[in-house]
This record gives C-alpha cells, sequence and structure tokens, in this order.
C-alpha cells in the first residue's frame, strides 16, 4: 500500500529554522521515499511501512534532541505525489 503524508512542525523554541531543517534533511536520507517541501509543509510518498517507520523515527528523535514540538499531520492512502 502507498500512502502520502503532509506534515508540518512548529518547534516551541526561539530559534525553530534549524529544528525544522534537521527535520526535513534527515527525512531527505531515507531511500524509497519522495519528498517535497514548501515554505508550508513537507510532503512524504512512498511504501505505508516505510513512510510510518521514518515519521516514528524522525518525530522520536526530534523530540528527544530538541524538546516540544507540534506536528500537525495529514494521511491518505495512495500516492499522490505529481509525476515528474
Amino acid at each position: 500500500m502507498k500512502l502520502s503524508v503532509e506534515v508540518s512542525m512548529y518547534p516551541l523554541k526561539d530559534t525553530y529554522i534549524p529544528v525544522i531543517k534537521g527535520f526535513i534533511d534527515r527525512v531527505n536520507t531515507h531511500e524509497g521515499l519522495k519528498v517535497i517541501t514548501n515554505t508550508m509543509s513537507t510532503q512524504i510518498f512512498g511504501d505505508y511501512d516505510l513512510v510510518m517507520d521514518v515519521m516514528k523515527e524522525e518525530m522520536r528523535r526530534s523530540y528527544e534532541e530538541h524538546g516540544r514540538a507540534i506536528f500537525v499531520c495529514k494521511f491518505i492512502d495512495s500516492d499522490l505525489s505529481p509525476n515528474d
């Protein structure tokens, strides 16, 4: 099964841009995902299990390294990535 996720991260600290950038950079290191980032959110596309494993791993790492943050996510069970 394919999965599409739109995620926005809101770190609860004054220096939030490096924290967001770090999360996006780490997500981009996982093979098998298509990641599209814009000024409002990051969209992640791929196999359901892989996407969910990456979200679990990277959200946890963000909490452990940087403390409190809000993640707003939308999930849909298909690959809605734009065709290149």
